[in-house]
């Protein structure tokens, strides 16, 4: 299995007057068309971990590698194309500028990294929602979509560059039931019809057993789930 990403040793400490220690020494290897859960209690460093995966965060301590390259040698202009170019993200909440269109939103990674024509990137946004069922649907603002359709939106967003890892901080968090199942769905396909990885950070275990794998953390580190934990065979 190739590697996307590598955590060698990480430790995160936030320095404030008491420091605060957010992932602690944390290795693991991420591979190709893996579908894992990040899951553990409140306030046990889930989300700090996928930001440092995204290299939205630099660990105090340890190393990121993202396709075998050290991301802390790397200065921060080459950090932000190698994110808009390998991972795509999505949030518990979409984050779309609420000014812009759908199409417009989904348009903005590949904007940032500026290697399709104007044309291109309609076009490739227009086939993104389309896929995703929002074809009708491409020049409605955030506030004129449902719940359930915004995170389909950020779902196309985080595909816009094609990159082969996405991942997902609670990304259906805030979505009621029908909704979370739609989108657990399209993130599934993600890696079964598209072959991407997803790494999601979740609270729901319905959905982390029916991943392909499971991160589960206790004060930043990794530990085992607690016992008596059923895990779904992934696919039902």
């Amino acid at each position: 299995m190739s590697a996307l990403i590598e955590a060698r040793n990480v430790t995160r400490i936030l320095q404030e007057t008491v420091p605060v220690t957010l992932v602690k020494d944390v290795s693991l290897t991420i591979g190709e068309r893996e579908f894992i859960a990040i899951t553990g209690p409140s306030g046990s460093g889930k989300s700090s971990l996928l930001y440092l995966l995204g290299l939205l965060d630099r660990p105090t301590a340890g190393e990121i590698l993202v396709g075998g390259r050290d991301t802390m040698q790397m200065e921060e202009e080459e950090r932000a194309e190698t994110r808009l170019a390998m991972i795509g993200f999505v949030f518990q909440f979409h984050f779309l500028l609420p000014e812009f269109t759908a199409r417009q939103n989904v348009e903005i990674p590949m904007r940032k990294l500026g290697r399709l024509s104007r044309h291109a990137m309609r076009e490739r946004a227009g086939e993104l929602l389309g896929a995703l069922g929002l074809g009708d649907h491409l020049d409605k603002r955030p506030d004129q979509l449902s719940g359930g359709q915004r995170q389909r939106v950020a779902v196309a967003r985080s595909l816009a560059n094609d990159p082969p890892l996405v991942l997902a901080d609670e990304p259906t968090g805030s979505l009621d039931s029908k909704n979370s199942e739609q989108v657990f769905q399209i993130l599934a396909d993600l890696v079964e019809v598209r072959g991407k990885t997803v790494v999601a950070v979740t609270h729901d275990l319905d959905m982390a057993g029916r991943m392909s794998r499971r991160i589960h953390l206790v004060d930043g580190r990794v530990a085992e789930p607690p016992s008596g934990e059923q895990k779904t065979p992934p696919g039902t």
